[in-house]
């Protein structure tokens, strides 16, 4: 019987594609992959990739950009990612703590999008 297997790619949208890339590489310390297709910016993250992308929805009709999706980020610090975040005047919807897969916090991106950060093992 045909299923999912499970989640594969991962792409949030954007009409400012220029100023996606400089936060998730400059603040939050994503690398853009050495390949993109027109329109997005598709970042080197494993073991599922993650990209912005231009709008194939009209994203200003929306009330509020993601709601009732969870989008979680490993990281190797949640505690110093979250102090960066700040310090960079990031909105922080939950502070950090420690939960069911290791310390946590969530940020509001500059597009309106919340993303969880956990702190990881290496892999």
């Amino acid at each position: 019987m045909p299923h999912l297997i499970g989640p594969d790619f991962i792409a949030i949208q954007t009409k400012e594609l220029d100023a996606a890339r400089s936060f998730y590489t400059k603040v939050v310390g994503l690398k853009v992959a050495p390949q993109s297709p027109p329109g997005a910016v598709v970042f080197d993250t494993a073991p599922i990739p993650f990209a912005v992308r231009e709008p194939m929805v009209n994203v200003e009709k929306a009330e509020e950009l993601g709601v009732g999706l969870a989008i979680w980020f490993g990281c190797d610090d949640a505690d110093a990612l979250h102090d960066k975040l700040v310090e960079h005047g990031t909105p922080i919807v939950l502070a950090p703590k420690d939960g069911p897969f290791g310390r946590y916090f969530s940020f509001r991106d500059p597009f309106g999008y919340t993303i969880t950060a956990h702190t990881v093992g290496a892999p």
